[in-house]
């Protein structure tokens, strides 16, 4: 049966842009939807790509890049692949899909991988925010929306910067806070650690907007007065900046630190100092997963350290990520779970919970494959924070994958905000979880959430 595909991929399509080879010069584009056992024949597509990137050696651009389906049956394949530099971005039965450039294709040919399809992503998506997506918030657009929920709840709400961007940005945030300069059990909630995950920076932004609207409905108000919530919906400004600052969305993934080699970024999300340099991490620059020159060197990820550091009330976090509809827990760098039992169990009720709310699909971070260096496996091996990773809407690339549509933003934050509202509520006692003394969560009710 032919899968319905997205817009995404309809795209890819109609400009003939699915490079899937059967042989040479055989083109076969059933494999990528069908699961037919075509296989791209990858001398050919780099040999295409010979002559093709003129920039390549300075800044590494979209010529050079793709959006790539591999074969892999197992989390052991799945770790494989992200070792030799490809990002992977969403799992279905029996592949991978991420994001690699031709040196990473070479080293996946190398170790014996099917790489089923390869779209070369300088001719792949869809426009810059504006008409289409214009209600998502560039940075600046982030500023304003922050200020105005601080004006909204000023009895509660006041604005901070984590820290600054490598360019200079601040990494703005808002605090929920009633009372005096005391600290209260306290929840962050983090946005945009990758740059091309723009539906990440709306759910908290959009959350601290729902606080300040709803701050006199008893069951929120209890919240803001008995919590310390700290929301920081853009990690990562830079690269948040760069992937939408020309006509087309540039899948840009790390920040903008300029490499050795030319290359752009690192991968904030590998960048942590818990496992740091391990399996599921890249240390060649020009992958979308490379873990940097050494743990904690971005100064983005230092922010997040030096924040989680000076605040030893906040007891749960929340990295919001996209795709694939997920509730990640640690560990994300080994394959075992958490040696603490009891902390275990309440992980997984939370993660459960929270996965029945949204429709999402609970599971340890490391049953899709393992990815050493990531925010929660810090929090949780560093500091003992309860710290998860929710994968947002869609479910797949070919469903919109980062760049799902303006559609997605009213429906995807509706569905997380009793999520948020369940772990601020957890706050004071995140392991009571899993002995069901929780406050029933407030219902929005169908109510706009923005």
């Amino acid at each position: 049966m032919r899968r319905r595909i997205g817009r995404a991929a309809a795209l890819a399509l109609s400009a003939g842009l699915v490079w899937s080879f059967a042989g040479a010069g055989q083109e076969d584009w059933t494999g990528l939807f069908d699961g037919g056992g075509t296989t791209v024949d990858i001398d050919a597509l780099l040999a295409s790509a010979e002559g093709s990137a003129p920039e390549i050696g300075a800044i590494k651009g979209l010529t050079d890049r793709y959006w790539v389906t591999v074969a892999a049956q197992s989390s052991r394949e799945r770790t494989k692949i992200a070792e030799a530099g490809m990002s992977i971005d969403g799992v279905e039965a029996g592949q991978v899909s991420g994001t690699a450039d031709s040196e990473i294709l070479a080293k996946l040919k190398e170790a014996g991988f099917r790489v089923v399809s390869a779209v070369r992503l300088s001719k792949f998506g869809p426009d810059d925010f504006p008409p289409a997506d214009g209600v998502y918030h560039n940075y600046g657009e982030v500023q304003s929306a922050l200020q105005g929920a601080q004006g909204a709840a000023s009895e509660y709400a006041s604005l901070f910067s984590m820290g600054k961007s490598g360019e200079g940005r601040d990494l703005t945030g808002i605090r929920f806070h009633r009372g005096g300069g005391e600290a209260k059990p306290g929840v962050l909630f983090m946005g945009s650690h990758h740059a091309r995950e723009h539906l990440s920076t709306e759910v908290p932004l959009r959350l601290a907007q729902w606080l300040a609207e709803n701050k006199d409905r008893p069951e929120v108000k209890r919240l803001l007065e008995t919590r310390d919530i700290y929301i920081v919906p853009l990690i990562n400004p830079d690269g948040s900046e760069y992937d939408i600052a020309s006509g087309k969305y540039r899948w840009h993934r790390k920040n903008m630190r300029r490499n050795h080699d030319g290359s752009i970024g690192v991968d904030l999300n590998r960048n942590y100092a818990w496992g740091w340099g391990g399996r599921g991490a890249s240390g060649n620059p020009g992958s979308d997963t490379y873990y940097g020159p050494s743990a904690f060197s971005e100064p983005e990820s230092q922010a997040v350290r030096d924040f989680v550091e000076g605040h030893s009330n906040i007891t749960v976090m929340l990295s919001y990520h996209t795709f694939s509809e997920l509730v990640l827990y640690p560990w994300g760098g080994s394959d075992e779970p958490i040696s603490d039992g009891r902390a275990l169990a309440a992980f997984k009720v939370m993660a459960e919970k929270t996965a029945g709310m949204t429709g999402y699909r609970p599971m340890q971070s490391s049953e899709l494959y393992v990815a050493t260096g990531d925010t929660c496996d810090w929090a949780w091996g560093a500091k003992g924070i309860f710290c998860f990773t929710f994968e947002l809407t869609p479910r797949s690339n070919w469903d919109g994958g980062f760049y799902p549509g303006a559609g997605a933003v009213e429906t995807t934050v509706a569905k997380n905000i009793d999520p948020a509202l369940y772990l601020i509520d957890l706050a004071d006692d995140p392991y009571r979880a899993a002995d069901g003394k929780v406050a029933a969560a407030p219902k929005p009710k169908g109510e706009n959430p923005s």
